[in-house]
């Protein structure tokens, strides 16, 4: 980001400013125990055309998704993102304003802010949603928090193994000064079997968390989950793909109480994992909607009776009641609420299932051509949506690297997560992968596992 630096003169006034008369003197309270008592060890100061030249050097030893054909997923996807997302959200309007904290923010920010609210209920099913979420994780672990205040009870929560494993992580982080503990339910065939659920629900349950896809990119039996967990009294609380709703039921639709999403597939970049866009919805029902994180923008009128928007319910933030609030949410990810909302408006219902068609064609097209290749198989016999799990012979790491080098980022390997999966690697197609593409995977997949198998025969051979 470009920047100009300050002038002595720039650095005089600040201080002036302050009330102090120079940099030491500024920093006079820390005691000089804590201060550091030698030069920093960097390099000279650059010219900016030099400096400019090494921080370009630094950013092209990175590979992105744009420099490799992209089949990563586990949460954050190379989808498409038309121009007009950006044309929007680069507004400064918007990219200036931190967030709605007061009454007095603008009524375009708040606007916006509606607009994306009232897409999401759309998107889920469900009657509320927040503005907003730092990312998939923190909504899961907020939607369990959720479920501790509307059910009263401090028993277990319940999550599947298919959970994103980052977000049980985060999860377990949430609770792990809390009386309530947190049980992951196998799920050895790559999915979450509802029998299992409705074995460990007790009357002491608080919820129940199952994600569909999961982190496989296999379809849960969401329905016959959610009645497992209300049969307990527990709230049910599900995670799913945005995308996937274009074609698939939405989370209202088979019974969640609470619905949670990673959101940077509508309309985010990737970008080293963030910033990102977390999605939380819920029942209208008050329980909920009193306990709800993030804030609540409302549609009234003015005392000319001209439409308008203000912060509603605040009473959760730690703004306003500290200790007593309900979440630590104190910010929200408002620029990126306002790309999902440009996003969705700009696919419409129609735009949205036309890529969740592509995406899920040209994932099963990816998926029988990659177990045509000698030495992978589907890992699990379910139905997937755009992200699907392999086996393969050989080390996984070492097939990736393989891949890097040919020109592609061919999937997650699964062994850092799931000690028994460590033949295993999850594979990701969205609209933008052609058929070309696929093809070269496939090839490329092929080829590394060929050369690995000729290179075991020399050395048998050698032996």
């Amino acid at each position: 980001m470009p920047y100009l630096l300050n002038t002595p003169a720039d650095r005089a006034a600040m201080l002036a400013k302050i009330g102090v008369s120079s940099v030491d003197d500024l920093f006079a309270p820390i005691p000089a125990d804590l201060r550091l008592d030698r030069p920093l060890d960097v390099p000279p100061a650059l010219a900016e055309m030099e400096l400019t030249r090494h921080i370009q050097g630094l950013a092209a030893k990175n590979r992105s998704a744009g420099d490799a054909v992209c089949f990563l997923g586990g949460g954050a996807y190379d989808h498409f993102v038309p121009s007009v997302v950006d044309a929007v959200a680069g507004r400064s309007e918007f990219y200036t304003a931190y967030t709605p904290y007061q009454a007095e923010a603008s009524q375009g920010t708040l606007q916006a802010v509606f607009e994306y609210q009232t897409l999401m209920c759309q998107l889920t099913g469900l009657d509320v949603a927040n503005a907003s979420l730092y990312e998939g994780g923190s909504g899961v672990a907020e939607a369990a928090l959720m479920a501790l205040g509307v059910t009263g009870r401090t028993g277990e929560i319940l999550v599947a193994a298919s959970v994103h494993p980052e977000y049980r992580q985060t999860l377990e982080t949430y609770m792990a000064n809390l009386p309530c503990r947190v049980r992951v339910l196998p799920t050895p065939d790559g999915f979450l079997n509802p029998d299992d659920v409705a074995a460990a629900v007790t009357d002491q349950t608080v919820c129940v968390i199952a994600q569909s896809p999961n982190f496989f990119g296999h379809l849960e039996e969401m329905r016959a989950v959610g009645d497992a967990a209300r049969k307990g009294g527990a709230v049910f609380v599900a995670v799913f793909d945005p995308i996937s709703v274009g074609l698939m039921k939405r989370p209202g639709d088979y019974g969640a109480d609470i619905a949670v999403a990673e959101g940077q597939g509508l309309g985010t970049p990737l970008g080293y994992g963030g910033p990102y866009l977390g999605i939380l919805a819920c029942r209208g029902d008050r329980e909920f909607l009193r306990k709800i994180p993030g804030r609540l923008v409302g549609q009234t009128t003015d005392r000319n009776g001209k439409r308008c928007w203000v912060l509603t319910l605040q009473t959760r933030e730690q703004h306003i009641r500290r200790e007593k609030a309900t979440s630590n949410i104190c910010t929200n990810q408002g620029l990126l609420a306002l790309r999902a909302a440009v996003f969705l408006t700009a696919l419409g219902p129609q735009g949205l299932k036309e890529t969740a068609e592509l995406c899920l064609r040209k994932a099963h097209y990816a998926a029988d051509q990659l177990a045509k290749v000698p030495g992978v198989r589907l890992r699990f016999d379910r139905p997937f949506f755009k992200e699907f799990t392999l086996g393969v012979s050989g080390d996984v790491g070492s097939l990736l690297a393989g891949l890097r080098d040919r020109g592609y980022l061919g999937g997650l390997a699964l062994g850092r997560w799931y000690p028994d999966l460590a033949d295993g690697l999850t594979v990701a197609v969205t609209e933008k992968r052609t058929k070309a593409e696929i093809d070269g995977l496939a090839a490329a997949v092929a080829g590394h596992l060929s050369g690995v198998r000729g290179g075991e025969a020399d050395r048998k051979g050698a032996a």
